[in-house]
């Protein structure tokens, strides 16, 4: 296999950090979540007429995929329980975008069957009804065909199931992700193409003057500021856009020892309307991973974490599933948000995923959505800039021909470690734990694990003692599990 060229280097937030103040841009993207990082890489791949490209930046406040685009549930899914909403054209966009990034990222994205568990004749009729018109719409880009099982084949199937309880069983085809690293290979992509991409930028402000903007960049390491001026702006930061039409919806999981044996996920559709799953996740699928909620988060988007009530919601289910998992404790949680349209009288789990993209005085918005759809959002998102400033576009944009390169992850911890640092950009141990990596979600941590990982990061970055020890307080908080 071929090596893929590093995106990164260690001194390039600083280079570009740099090269973000030193002249005009055409776009700048605000927000390094997965609707930024599908639009910079579809903006780089980008041709104008002779040959000319865009000059592009991209500003994270935070390190990218640490909010939502990372703590999600990692499915690349055409959404079945949205048929219950009658929202075709949404599960057939996904669908569509499903096969595609099947496509385009076959390292990332695999497809995974799902179980569903139906207590009565009557949830087989019905749910059957609406697996075989999922299958419909997939049509074509189907990715495996659905299969009824007896009660007595479920057992032997997932003999952990209170199968007793159950009358059949239906299995499904959707896929899962490493969504951080999906986003994460945006990025990358979008940085070789000639993408300026800094992480820790906060946007603090911009203002209209003339045929541009000037925008007030905070870097949120050392609180140095300075200005980027840009012809156009992508507002992509998601749940801190703010305004009356979002509706911030909060998702919530629990990690914990496997709970299956048959290597597929199970999809329950619990009395409240919700579905809930449990995957098989982490190294060698040893863990579970399950969720998620739905929740109205009345606070700041800065402070997202999961609440008392939704971890007994969710062990409460997974106890009525798993009769034997009564005394299994979380290894894990981790909740983000989702930043839906806002439908007055709609419940937090009814409210639509669909998303609505519009330009406003040069600035481009992206109102609602979801992970699996991201990569025609982007192309959306682009065409409409496009149609504004660089009609002399030759063609579409190639991204729908374009797979992501696969570069084999290195297997030591060191050389994760190494690779993180020094080409992707992490420069908190955070960004090492949540983002380049899962490892903050695969087991507990405390200050003394975590110790050495630190130290190989101080090593490379230069931290001081005070530093690494504020690294490591801020892993244990963002990892904590609340009492509940």
């Amino acid at each position: 296999m071929t090596a893929v060229a590093p995106a990164f280097h260690l001194l390039s937030r600083k280079e570009n950090l740099a090269l973000l103040a030193s002249g005009p841009l055409d776009v700048l993207i605000v927000g390094g979540g997965i609707n930024g990082a599908g639009i910079v890489r579809d903006l780089a791949l980008r041709k104008l007429n002779a040959g000319r490209r865009l000059r592009i930046g991209l500003i994270e406040k935070r390190h990218f995929a640490s909010g939502t685009s990372g703590r999600n549930s990692q499915l690349i899914h055409g959404g079945l329980r949205y048929l219950e909403q009658f929202d075709f054209g949404l599960v057939r966009e996904a669908l569509r975008e499903r096969a595609l990034l099947v496509k385009l990222a076959p390292h990332l994205v695999e497809p995974l069957g799902f179980l569903i568990p139906f207590t009565s004749w009557f949830e087989r009729c019905y749910y059957g009804l609406g697996l075989w018109l999922y299958d419909l719409l997939a049509g074509s880009r189907t990715i495996g065909r659905r299969r009824y099982f007896s009660r007595e084949e479920l057992a032997r199937l997932e003999p952990g199931l209170a199968s007793a309880s159950m009358h059949s069983a239906a299995i499904y085809f959707d896929c899962r992700v490493n969504s951080a690293r999906l986003l994460l290979e945006n990025i990358f992509d979008a940085a070789r193409h000639g993408a300026i991409i800094a992480n820790y930028a906060e946007a603090t402000q911009w203002v209209r003057e003339g045929d541009g903007f000037d925008v007030r960049v905070k870097d949120s390491l050392d609180g140095s500021q300075f200005t980027i001026r840009a012809r156009r702006i992508v507002d992509a930061r998601g749940p801190w856009e703010g305004g009356g039409n979002l509706r911030l919806v909060r998702g919530s999981h629990v990690v914990l020892p496997a709970l299956t044996r048959s290597g597929h996920a199970i999809a329950h559709f619990h009395t409240d309307g919700r579905i809930i799953f449990v995957i098989p996740w982490g190294p060698d699928n040893r863990l579970s991973l399950v969720g998620t909620t739905d929740v109205d988060h009345p606070g700041s988007p800065d402070e997202v974490g999961i609440s008392p009530e939704e971890i007994r919601y969710l062990l409460g289910i997974v106890r009525q599933l798993f009769p034997s998992a009564k005394d299994l404790e979380p290894v894990a949680v981790f909740s983000s948000l989702r930043p839906l349209l806002a439908a007055p009288g709609a419940s937090a789990s009814k409210t639509s995923r669909t998303h609505k993209i519009r330009m406003e005085d040069g600035v481009v918005k992206i109102t609602g959505g979801k992970y699996t759809t991201y990569r025609a959002m982007s192309a959306e998102a682009v065409d409409l800039l496009m149609q504004d400033m660089a009609p002399d576009l030759v063609g579409r944009c190639p991204t729908a021909e374009a797979p992501f390169p696969d570069s084999p992850r290195p297997a030591t911890r060191e050389a994760i470690i190494a690779i993180a640092v020094e080409h992707e950009m992490a420069v908190r141990l955070a960004d090492l734990m949540f983002v380049s990596t899962y490892w903050g979600y695969h087991s507990r941590w405390d200050a003394a694990s975590l110790r050495p990982i630190a130290q190989q990061m101080q090593e490379r970055l230069g931290w001081t003692g005070e530093r690494l020890e504020q690294e490591i307080a801020l892993v244990l908080r963002i990892g904590a599990i609340p009492k509940y």
